[in-house]
């Protein structure tokens, strides 16, 4: 899994990695059990401060996407109550199409934009 941080696009860096690691789970791409790297390590690899990397790993621990022990690191434990792919999918969409509203774009220019991040 390859998680990159957009420090431009108004989403705090937290909030990028935690929503890049519920996708890859929800996707199948980190199966449950899988272990992530150590704060230290992704902060690190992503340029950002280590609290940044440990909020996002608070925020999974307590939506109960992971869990933290000493002796095992933080691995994936996907919720019990694991999100349909399509709701998640529809929560980014509304979360984009209020962010390009506030920007002043219209639709053809936000279309626009999902295709050319889609290639």
């Amino acid at each position: 899994m390859k998680i990159v941080v957009d420090t431009e696009n108004g989403v705090a860096p937290w909030r990028q990695v935690h929503d890049q690691i519920v996708r890859a789970a929800t996707a199948g791409a980190l199966p449950e059990g899988t272990r992530l790297p150590p704060i230290r390590q992704l902060a690190r690899d992503l340029g950002l401060a280590s609290g940044t990397v440990a909020r996002a790993y608070r925020e999974l621990e307590a939506a109960g996407w992971v869990a933290t022990a000493r002796a095992r690191g933080t691995v994936v434990t996907i919720p019990p109550t694991r999100p349909d792919p399509t709701a998640v999918l529809r929560s980014a969409a509304t979360s984009y199409a209020t962010q390009a509203r506030d920007l002043g774009t219209d639709l053809d220019t936000a279309l626009e934009a999902v295709r050319a991040a889609w290639s």
